[in-house]
């Protein structure tokens, strides 16, 4: 009896097979297929959206009744086969196809982003270190954020007239304060423990911003990056409300003109198809580039 009991209490030898049993042991293996049919079924979910919202924008077009006021996707459809090719003569529109349109617009949003960015970097990190140039500085920061674009962009068409050159500098004014903002709070909050231990081991003040503070505010800063990004794009059609065309904010003012609801519609989803392509870009390259983002 006493016998029987002992080696049933006795430990598993050592290199042995694990006890298991519990309901517990199967968790890790299931853990996959679990988020693997989520996966899945977000997947599911977004590809039957689309027919659904189709769905819903051909009823709305039948109620309205107008295709200048709502148009149907077939008519936006059309307009995307006429303007991405040359028919009787005409090829695109205004002589550019749809996707010069689009290149051209998202070349201006490149380097004005550009230009924000790194201006906005420079500008976060001093105002992030220097407590002084912050106090004076901050403010006019913030008070360039709250503008519109339409509100300066006619100041800039007097300084550079209506070339290339106040489009990029719209887009880029722009494209500074949400990066500006992002890496002043992001290097002022950095671990002061570890500024200080860097500094206790002799490290220069350039050193601690380099190997301390942009480090631990690189995350804030790259969603800085990702919303001036985006006010870039909600600029574009502001940018190109002079002289815009060729441009994708261009071909939509000018056919906001003659009514052409269908050209419209078309521009705008180019406009946010694309936003969301380099928003993904931007995402992917920040999982990348920073991989201890959400860890402790």
């Amino acid at each position: 009896m006493t016998s029987s009991t002992s080696n049933s209490l006795s430990p598993a030898p050592v290199g042995g097979p694990p006890v298991t049993g519990g309901p517990a042991d199967g968790a890790p293996a299931s853990a996959t297929p679990v988020w693997r049919g989520r996966g899945t079924r977000r997947i599911g979910v977004r590809v039957l959206s689309l027919p659904a919202l189709l769905a819903l924008w051909q009823l709305a077009a039948a109620a309205a009744g107008n295709p200048s006021f709502v148009p149907a996707p077939r008519a936006v459809w059309d307009q995307l086969v006429l303007l991405s090719t040359t028919h009787d003569g005409v090829r695109g529109y205004s002589g550019h196809l749809l996707a010069e349109h689009l290149g051209i617009s998202l070349r201006r949003i490149l380097i004005g982003s550009a230009l924000g960015v790194a201006a906005g970097l420079v500008l976060g990190v001093v105002l992030g270190t220097a407590p002084w140039i912050r106090l004076v500085a901050e403010p006019v920061v913030t008070f360039v954020r709250a503008l519109p674009p339409l509100a300066y962009f006619s100041l800039l068409i007097i300084w550079f007239g209506i070339d290339e050159t106040p489009k990029l500098w719209l887009l880029a004014i722009a494209a500074l304060p949400p990066v500006a903002v992002a890496t002043a709070a992001a290097v002022h909050g950095a671990p002061t423990g570890l500024v200080e231990a860097a500094r206790a081991l002799g490290a220069s003040r350039w050193n601690v911003i380099r190997d301390v503070v942009l480090p631990s505010a690189l995350p804030e800063i790259f969603t800085g990056v990702r919303l001036a990004v985006g006010v870039a794009y909600s600029s574009v059609v502001a940018a190109e409300t002079v002289n815009g065309v060729p441009g994708i904010g261009g071909m939509v003012r000018d056919a906001q003109r003659y009514l052409q609801t269908d050209v419209v519609v078309l521009g705008l989803l180019a406009i946010g198809l694309s936003g969301l392509l380099i928003d993904g870009l931007l995402r992917a390259a920040e999982t990348r580039l920073i991989p201890w983002r959400g860890r402790t």
